[in-house]
């Protein structure tokens, strides 16, 4: 790639983190949240049924998680935008039914099942979930979106040869 003179090459800087660098951050972000989600789930589902306990959870826990992503695990310097919340929510929705899943059929093998049984079939089946939905957001949700800095945010300044000039 050729560099004009006083121009800085910027590929590298917005492309974000490498693929071992940024799931190392998915892990410590989602896994993070994803372990305090594990005890809210089932100490939710003392009042409720547990499907809405971690319906509530897994909603919670996205908004929260597509946020540390947006700006930490992909670095995008900046926050999520509806598209990525949107986009995210669709991969989380993917997890909620792994999860519930995972934890309705060891309820129909298993009626008895204590809470840490509980919690180890949620966290692998969140574990599983979770490398899947690396992959989408990596390589679909923030992938080689430019920031919003980046972007003229009207149509006048994209158009005004003052601005582009300066």
């Amino acid at each position: 790639m050729k560099q004009l003179p006083g121009k800085k090459c910027e590929t590298a800087a917005s492309a974000g983190p490498g693929p071992v660098a940024s799931f190392a951050r998915f892990v410590v972000c989602g896994g993070g949240v994803g372990v305090l989600s594990s005890f809210a789930v089932p100490l939710l589902a003392v009042a409720m049924p547990w499907a809405v306990s971690n319906a509530i959870v897994t909603i919670v826990s996205t908004l929260l998680c597509t946020e540390l992503h947006a700006r930490l695990t992909f670095a995008k310097g900046r926050g999520a935008g509806w598209r990525e919340h949107w986009q995210s929510a669709g991969s989380a929705t993917v997890a909620f039914l792994a999860t519930g899943l995972a934890v309705h059929v060891l309820h129909l093998v298993q009626p008895s099942a204590g809470m840490p049984t509980e919690q180890l079939v949620y966290l692998g089946a969140s574990g599983l979930a979770g490398g899947g939905r690396f992959l989408v957001l990596r390589l679909y949700v923030f992938a080689g979106r430019p920031d919003r800095a980046a972007r003229p945010s009207t149509r006048r300044e994209a158009a005004s040869p003052v601005l582009l000039a300066a």
